[in-house]
């Protein structure tokens, strides 16, 4: 287990957590990584379950919904055994809604996070992801940064990753990953990569990477860089799997905005794809 001094140091001292889970088996890994960081930071976890609904099924009688807010009060129970043995104080919160990514955002305001904790479904779940699931409009609209953790993933730490492409919203993943790495000191491996489309724009990508050096230099950050070329998505994953990252951090958008995030931006692909956590760092 990470020690929870070095954890703390990993995303700086939460003052609010927040986690959104769905109380499917896909929010299990992020369950545990909302409450270890809940337990470091020594602060209560605000646990929030948005009951979607469909009113067309309310017409049928209260049987549904009944069943729905029977399933999450299960949910809960468990949620709190688990906290329970960590010590940590969890505030739960029930939201019924249409659209599930509203009720998430408006928490995250309400609450003032500093981070949202979700889960990902699995890997199958990339078209469904793409075409504007909950949690890549929650990545859109959240106030603060993501936390996206697959089922079976825990957060290490030891090998973190940057993606950047230059843009303003790429600056606050590079402050973020510098910060880990400076505070952390059981972080081994930090990588950033920057992916260009063709090998004669290498030389755009190294210019994003030096900066990031530069950077890093200040704080007394060591840092490997790495310039790819292809797809974007395809080629944040297969270096993150092939350095063996268990965190990787980006910025929520690329350089054509909020319309490309929405139809199936870079960000949407890396947290649908990774094997390993994604932090969706927010300007």
């Amino acid at each position: 287990m990470v020690n929870d001094k070095y954890r703390m140091n990993l995303m700086g001292d939460l003052k609010s957590i927040l986690l959104a889970t769905d109380g499917s088996e896909y929010s299990r890994g992020a369950i545990k990584e909302a409450i270890n960081f809940a337990r470091a930071c020594k602060t209560v976890l605000t646990v929030l379950r948005v009951l979607e609904y469909n009113p067309e099924f309310e017409t049928e009688g209260s049987s549904y919904v009944e069943k729905m807010e029977q399933t999450a009060r299960k949910h809960f129970d468990d949620i709190r055994e688990m906290a329970s043995e960590d010590n940590v104080e969890c505030d739960i919160v029930v939201r019924r809604s249409i659209q599930a990514y509203e009720s998430v955002v408006e928490e995250a305001v309400k609450q003032r996070a500093d981070v949202i904790v979700m889960g990902r479904r699995g890997n199958t779940g990339l078209k469904k992801l793409v075409l504007g699931s909950q949690t890549a409009k929650t990545i859109a609209y959240a106030p603060c940064k993501i936390l996206v953790v697959p089922k079976d993933t825990e957060i290490k730490g030891e090998n973190i990753m940057l993606a950047t492409d230059g843009s303003k919203y790429s600056d606050a993943a590079e402050q973020e990953a510098i910060n880990m790495a400076s505070r952390c000191p059981f972080v081994k491996n930090f990588l950033a990569v920057s992916v260009v489309s063709s090998k004669d724009k290498i030389p755009e990508a190294q210019k994003h990477l030096d900066a990031v050096k530069a950077n890093a230099d200040k704080r007394g950050v060591k840092v490997e860089t790495l310039p790819l070329v292809g797809d974007p998505y395809k080629a944040i994953v297969n270096a993150s799997m092939e350095s063996g990252t268990d965190i990787t951090i980006m910025g929520s958008h690329g350089r054509t905005g909020i319309e490309r995030l929405l139809m199936g931006s870079v960000a949407e692909r890396v947290v649908a794809l990774s094997q390993g956590s994604v932090l969706v760092c927010k300007i």
